[in-house]
């Protein structure tokens, strides 16, 4: 494992940085020092909020000392390789690409150059990597995207997009949880919802597990959203590396 750097933030926060570039290895290690730190309950700590390659720990001044900490933190860092690994699961999320709903889905072939069946196919052949939540509640920043799928942001942004939307922004793909301003490429909806505040826990999926789409039709789509809003579909997930699914 990598030297980590320990900076203060503030008088009740310090940030570890694993790392300079985003990559599924850094977010492991990211992964195996949680572990750590979770089963090691140091007293004084409030939370951790894990980035790309940092993460964040809020923490007492009054019950946990700034130099108390650093010292629990390198010492949580340097056992935490022998951590048992954590052992991820896939989200399948259904999408119904293109439509009234995915509006670029044929601009996106076309800068791509090749056909929306390709597109569709590209996008949904992939296991995405969490790396963490942000911007919005429940936003999913997504690893993994074909570099074939890569294309730029819309050049004059949309005022809104509709809760649900799968989008394409650069090298990027993700979905907004709540209707927002947007300049990325939508090409499709999902009828799930990935954030509502009265579910334990709010957000449908969670940093360090992955994503995969999953195709549907018009018609699966009202159907799977019409189970959304009678709270009666539980989202389709297996663990990573096994072929079997939890229903």
């Amino acid at each position: 494992m990598r030297i980590i750097e320990i900076k203060p933030l503030g008088d009740t926060a310090i940030v570890i940085y694993f790392g300079e570039k985003i990559s599924e290895k850094i977010h492991r290690e990211i992964r195996q020092f949680m572990v750590g730190l979770n089963n090691t309950r140091v007293k004084g700590i409030i939370e951790w909020v894990p980035s790309y390659t940092s993460l964040a720990i809020y923490y007492r001044p009054e019950e946990i000392s700034y130099h108390t900490l650093v010292d629990k933190v390198k010492g949580i860092y340097t056992t935490s390789k022998d951590n048992e690994p954590y052992q991820p699961i896939v989200y399948e999320i259904p999408v119904y690409y293109g439509g009234e709903t995915g509006p670029d889905l044929a601009s996106i072939a076309q800068y791509c150059e090749i056909s929306q069946k390709e597109v569709i196919a590209l996008h949904s052949n992939k296991e995405y990597l969490i790396y963490m939540l942000g911007f919005i509640p429940g936003f999913p920043y997504l690893g993994g995207l074909p570099s074939m799928l890569s294309v730029p942001r819309l050049e004059h942004p949309r005022r809104s997009v509709p809760a649900g939307s799968v989008g394409i922004g650069g090298n990027q793909t993700g979905i907004y949880p709540s209707e927002v301003p947007s300049g990325w490429r939508i090409l499709g909806i999902t009828p799930l919802k990935l954030f509502a505040i009265e579910n334990s826990p709010p957000a449908l999926v969670a940093p360090g597990n992955y994503i995969k789409f999953i195709p549907i039709n018009f018609e699966e789509y009202k159907t799977i959203k019409q189970w959304v809003d009678r709270k009666e579909y539980k989202v389709k997930t297996y663990i990573r590396g096994e072929q079997h699914e939890n229903h």
